[in-house]
């Protein structure tokens, strides 16, 4: 099976149940004998002719580009929202399309530049029957096997791009949408929200990274609220996200010996906010893994709650902005300018931003640029 014929395949099967016709009525309207054929181009089995696919765009009103463009994630891209409440669907499909752009465009400039992307190779030993606590000493196990150290929030994402060939980006989010897991052939990436603090951006990308580990045992929800309901499979695999991500972030050795440092700190919330910017993470995901390590007594508990919560009012960690993308996806497209497979115009418009945004972006991350920002 070529590419290129399975990628036209696999658009052409998203045309088509959009447009909600069956393989039989596409080929009956393609003048074609048989559904079976219709299923071998989808399949990647058979090419599409050039006659068969000027009718084929006629008849489920899409154009060439939505066909055969490969900076486009058409029919071949799982995606998993994390949003902080309701977000409308419009919204989700536009920031899915425009994200589709973003990882399409670093798949195919890595393949171009000889440096295909990797499928992840690490999983989870994690099922539907997995408890909060299984989650629990995954976490720990992966900060012990990837050797996070005293504040694994400084080494995670390295380890994820760097060892399980895990595509990180940081980009502006619409309101609502705190990060993302995507799944395509040949590529995972994760997401984040690069406008939250920093502490939330550790913790929503070690909750992305539950997901990309365990999406064949545990396929999340397209979209899943933080504050979900605790009822149903979908509450309970964002649990599991949020456990592993706890423990992977603080591991308990860790945690006990940064909060036994701050022994000193009279009152329990500031103490707690405290060990939190130790540690790089939220407030709030700091008591809950206090709180389930026994550090933090009921007493404890309820006077922190009954303050509630003064993250928005005080962070616990910096609230300044993460450069766009990262280093590694601008890397490539700083590579592409300068080989000339990339025009400044084109790489602008498939990242969503301005040329002179486009500059900034490249200067961000010490690549020289011929347009002045």
């Amino acid at each position: 099976m070529s590419m290129q014929s399975g990628v036209i395949g696999l658009r052409l099967k998203a045309a088509r149940e959009r447009s909600g016709l069956t393989q039989q009525e596409l080929a009956d309207a393609l003048g074609l004998r048989h559904r079976q054929t219709i299923a071998s181009i989808e399949a990647g089995d058979r090419r599409l002719s050039a006659r068969e696919m000027i009718g084929a765009m006629r008849i489920l009103g899409v154009d060439l580009d939505y066909l055969t463009d490969p900076f486009r994630l058409v029919g071949e891209g799982q995606f998993a929202f994390r949003t902080n409440g309701a977000v409308e669907q419009r919204v989700l499909d536009r920031f899915e399309e425009q994200a589709g752009r973003w990882i399409a465009l670093y798949r195919e400039l890595s393949r171009e530049a000889g440096d295909p992307p990797r499928w992840l190779g690490y999983k989870l030993n994690l099922n539907p029957h997995s408890t909060f606590e299984d989650a629990q000493a995954a976490g720990e196990a992966a900060a012990d096997l990837w050797k996070l150290g005293s504040r694994p929030a400084d080494h995670l994402r390295s380890v994820m791009e760097d060892r399980l060939h895990i595509l990180v980006l940081y980009v502006d989010t619409p309101p609502g949408i705190s990060g993302a897991a995507s799944r395509v052939p040949g590529l995972n990436c994760a997401l984040v929200n690069r406008d939250e603090s920093e502490g939330r951006r550790n913790f929503d990308l070690a909750h992305e990274l539950f997901h990309l580990l365990t999406w064949d045992a545990l396929p999340p929800e397209r979209t899943a609220s933080v504050d979900a309901s605790r009822r149903g499979k979908r509450w309970r695999v964002e649990k599991l996200a949020d456990n592993f991500a706890g423990a992977l972030l603080m591991p308990a050795e860790e945690l006990r010996g940064t909060w036994e440092n701050t022994s000193g700190v009279r009152e329990v919330r500031a103490r707690v906010t405290d060990v939190a910017g130790e540690m790089g993470v939220s407030s709030l995901a700091c008591r809950w893994r206090l709180q389930n390590l026994g550090l933090l007594s009921r007493t404890d508990v309820e006077a922190i709650d009954d303050g509630l919560w003064g993250e928005q009012r005080r962070p616990a960690c910096r609230t300044l902005e993460a450069p766009h993308f990262s280093r590694q996806f601008v890397g490539q497209v700083g590579s592409a300018l300068d080989a000339g497979r990339l025009s400044f115009q084109r790489g602008a418009k498939l990242l969503g931003v301005s040329m002179t945004g486009l500059a900034q972006i490249l200067q961000a991350y010490g690549h020289k640029t011929y347009f002045e920002a």
